[in-house]
């Protein structure tokens, strides 16, 4: 790396610059219509009563320009709780240096400490660079698996089916 990159766990006074790295993640992946997270949003679901997820920030200096959120599941065939990569994002600019390997390390470090029994995350199927990057360092991809999704009215819809 030409410039050490420090990496520490989030706090509330990162929340403008977590809602930062997601805005260009999603303008990166072409997704920038599906945002509509807020700073109190993240506030509230990262650093409030009840935590979903964890965040990881990578600075050079005093500029951050990298960050990994991440939350727990759990796998029954291990009988262990694993670790869900939702983001890992770098700004383009500070990209080719070793950070987003970093990041990756260090959350891979999280994950053997927790004795978790793996780390997942997806990517999407155009984005060779990323591809290329992750396979390059071992991962390998889950043939056989999709991946199902349910949001808004689908998911109200299911949840009130119970509920009568």
């Amino acid at each position: 790396m030409e410039n050490q990159l420090d990496i520490r766990f989030a706090t509330v006074e990162d929340v403008p610059q977590i809602l930062k790295f997601i805005t260009s993640l999603a303008e990166y992946e072409r997704l920038p219509h599906e945002v509509i997270v807020t700073e109190e949003l993240l506030q509230e679901t990262l650093f409030g009563s009840r935590i979903f997820g964890e965040v990881l920030i990578g600075s050079v200096g005093d500029k951050a320009v990298g960050f990994a959120l991440f939350f727990h599941n759990y796998s029954t065939f291990l009988g262990r709780p694993g670790i869900h990569l939702e983001d890992l994002f770098v700004i383009p600019e500070e990209r080719g240096r070793g950070y987003g390997k970093a990041l990756l390390s260090y959350l891979a470090q999280i994950a053997v400490d927790r004795k978790c029994g793996r780390l997942e995350w997806s990517v999407l199927n155009w984005n060779e660079p990323a591809i290329s990057f992750y396979q390059s360092l071992g991962a390998i991809p889950m043939d056989g698996w999709t991946t199902y999704r349910m949001t808004g009215d689908s998911l109200a819809m299911l949840g009130q089916a119970y509920a009568k």
